[in-house]
């Protein structure tokens, strides 16, 4: 999992969320928010397309690739939260987020999480994808 984390929390790359849209794919740029416990955190509004899309089907797959090539792709089924403390947290690493939010108790500020999923690793070398279950 450190080798996952390490991707995920690389500021130079930027991630990309998928969700199903009335049966069909839908991939956004999209950020990581943290891992706490082997489950790892994102963020959304409860007023956007993506919240609808996945409250209807709550699985998703998300997929960051490094400067130098490497890659992760994460997927599952995910789980929204409403913990104060971590809506704090993520709000706290995220100023931008807090400009939109206001507070952690912002009702369309919503988080969730993706655990028991399934993350491969990859790049271009003739090395198998490292894959592990999470």
């Amino acid at each position: 999992m450190k080798e996952v984390l390490s991707i995920l929390t690389d500021q130079s790359a930027i991630g990309y969320l998928a969700t199903v849209d009335d049966g069909k794919p839908r991939v956004r740029p999209w950020g990581f928010m943290f891992e706490e416990n082997g489950r790892l955190y994102f963020c959304t509004a409860s007023t956007k397309d993506v919240y609808r899309q996945l409250t209807a089907v709550p699985y998703i797959e998300y997929s960051k690739t490094t400067k130098d090539m490497v890659w992760v792709r994460v997927s599952g089924e995910i789980i929204f939260d409403d913990d104060i403390r971590k809506k704090e947290l993520i709000l706290e690493r995220a100023p931008m987020l807090k400009k939109i939010y206001e507070s952690p108790d912002n009702p369309i500020f919503k988080i969730f999480y993706l655990e028991h999923g399934k993350a491969t690793i990859n790049d271009f070398s003739p090395n198998p994808p490292r894959c592990l279950e999470f």
